[in-house]
Parts: structure tokens; sequence; C-alpha cells
């Protein structure tokens, strides 16, 4: 348990060095990029700082894997060099029994980044674009809300679906003008009411229409019996974050929030592919974040003076980069529907660690 104990703590240290110069050098290159972009104007250098801090955290989740495997071959080579893993070797101690315990501390880690670090990730990701729609002008936001032909949406509830389109959108994602909603029977798909309003302004819970008409499609006539309403009121569980994320990619979205989010889009009758990918991702990371850190032992386990230490460096990083665009591959092909959820999500992890078992009993216990 004590050797355990020190191998973790030795790890840990490794890891947040090499977080720590990552993490520099994403803020330094996200500053050079945010001054690239606002430094002609009037924006302040607090301003531009703020911009790149809020995009470092995005990028750095996404890089944790390759940090793993980077941060255990550091800590193997540097006791590979002090002549430690003989020490502990001679003592009897193999290979699998020594990364048992910072195989588990890895996975543990793992779950704790992502049940704190993802939400932080989601939340900085929209307070990024939150702030940078309020640096645009005014003119470019109307080219915002205005760009292609139309905006469409769909809500769903135990009576039926709704088919929403909209002209345009504030960027608040609250306003709406020009709109059509389209109310379906949900077994059979039978059109039962269409209304038209000049504004559509979502509060919490409900629409509300200015200038809106109302059609009865199942009625014998339904221009004769259609009514009008200068404000009128329809039940909705869309809110304005929903309608954002539900257009931006589905990393914007928290792990704590994604099981509701599902469902929300499945009741709407929307795809919710992608963001059961990443909700597979996410409870899947742990475990790559393992299986990277064997992958960063196993090879570097030699003594120093057994040679060819540069050589063992580069395959432990083309085999990091390798397993790192397999699993982004994977996500790819299961987000489009190629192949199942759960074998695009749980292979490349898993696969990554039998990788990393089997060259560990070949090269050590074989």
């Amino acid at each position: 348990m004590t050797l355990g104990l020190y191998l973790v703590r030795r790890l840990a240290i490794s890891f947040a060095l090499i977080s720590a110069v990552f993490l520099g050098m994403l803020l330094l290159f996200e500053t050079v990029e945010m001054i690239r972009r606002f430094g002609g104007g009037d924006t302040p250098m607090s301003e531009i700082l703020w911009l790149a801090a809020l995009r470092v955290p995005e990028t750095y989740y996404q890089i944790l894997p390759l940090i793993t495997i980077l941060g255990s071959m550091t800590l193997f080579l540097t006791l590979a060099r002090s002549s430690e893993l003989v020490v502990v070797r001679s003592a009897g101690r193999s290979a699998m029994r020594m990364l048992r315990e910072p195989f588990v501390a890895t996975m543990l880690f793992g779950a704790v980044l992502v049940a704190v670090l993802n939400p932080v990730v989601a939340a900085a990701s929209r307070v990024y674009e939150d702030r940078l729609q309020q640096m645009q002008s005014p003119d470019q936001l109307a080219r915002i809300s205005l760009e292609g032909a139309a905006i469409w949406m769909r809500q769903g509830d135990t009576s039926g679906q709704t088919v929403i389109r909209a002209q345009n959108v504030e960027p608040d994602g609250l306003d709406f003008t020009n709109v059509s909603f389209m109310l379906f029977e949900r077994e059979t798909g039978t059109p039962l009411i269409r209304i038209e309003a000049r504004r559509a302004l979502l509060e919490p819970g409900f629409w509300r229409l200015e200038n809106a008409k109302r059609w009865d499609l199942t009625a014998d006539n339904p221009e004769r019996e259609a009514q009008s309403f200068d404000v009128l009121e329809m039940p909705s569980d869309l809110t304005s974050d929903r309608i954002r994320e539900s257009f931006a990619r589905a990393g914007k979205v928290s792990i704590w929030t994604l099981p509701d989010f599902i469902r929300a889009l499945d009741r709407a009758g929307l795809s919710s592919r992608p963001h059961r990918v990443q909700f597979q991702a996410e409870l899947a990371l742990p475990v790559l974040m393992a299986a990277m850190m064997m992958v960063g032992a196993v090879l570097c386990f030699k003594h120093i003076r057994a040679g060819n230490a540069g050589g063992r460096i580069l395959m432990t990083v083309l085999a990091g980069f390798a397993l790192f665009f397999l699993r982004n591959f994977a996500q790819v092909l299961g987000e489009n529907g190629q192949i199942p959820v759960a074998l695009a999500v749980w292979t490349p992890p898993v696969a990554s660690m039998l990788l990393a078992v089997g060259v560990l009993l070949h090269l050590e216990d074989g």
C-alpha cells in the first residue's frame, strides 16, 4: 500500500506539471488568437484575456487523455532513470501489481474530472459565446438572426408534437418574429392545429404569442372557424438555453443536464444521437484515461541503460495520438449513425486497455 500511494503521488505530480505546461501554452495561443480578432478595436486587454481564459477549459478537457499518457510516460521514465523500478522489481513486485494503485487512482480522478470539470467547461463555453454576442454590433446581430431562410424547432408532450418555424430570432433566444406553429397528433402524425403569430416570446413554461391566428384543422371549414387573438399562450418545455444548445454542438451541454435534455429531444422528435454519444463518451472518459496511463507505463518500464529510450518515447507519443484519433473517429461514426453508440464510445478505451495489458504481459511477464 505504501508503494502504491508513493506511485500515485508521483503520478499526480507528473500530471500536474504536464497540465500546467499545456494550460500555459493554451492560454498563450488563445490570447494571441483573441488579440488577432479584437486587438485592433476598442476591446481592452483585460477583456481579451478573459475571453482567452474562457476558451482554455474546453480545449484542455478535450486533450485530457493525451496529458494522461504524457504524465504516465514522464513518471515511469523518471523511475527508470533513478533505478527505482529496479528496486521495486527486486523486491518481488510484478509490473501488474505495481500499476494497480495508479490505475484505480486514475480511474477515480477521471470520474471526478467528469463530474466537476465538465460542467465548468460547458458553463465557460456558454459565457464565451454570450460575451461574443454582446461584443457584436447591432447590424452584425441582425445578420446572425436572419441567417438562412428560417429557423425550425420542435417541441413535444403527451398530446402531440409541435413544429415551429420562425423567420428570425433575437440573440437571447427568447424573441421570435413571423412564427408558425403546427401541432400534429403523436400516433398518426395527423395535423390538428395551425397557428400564425407576428411575434412569439418564450416565457418560462409557455409561449406568449402576439397578433396570432389559430386554425382548427379537424373542422369542416378551418378558415371560417379560425380565431384571432391579440395575445395567446401555449404551453412549452423549451428554454432559451435549450434552444441555443440544440443548435450548438453536443459538447456545450453539461453532463448533469444531458439525460433530461436527451429526453426532451426525444419527446420533440428530434435526433438525440450526438448528445447520447457525448453522454456515453463522458462516462467512458475515466476508463480511457486509465487505459492511457497503462499505455504510457508499459512502454517505459525498461531501465534507461537498456537503450532505445528515444524510440520508446516516440512509440508512446505515437500510440497516444493514434488512440486519441481512433476515439474521435469512432465517435464521429457513432454520431452519424454508422455504428451503434455503445460500440463507438466504449471500443477505443477497452481496446486501449487490452492493448496495454497484452504488451505488458508480453514484455514483463511473458
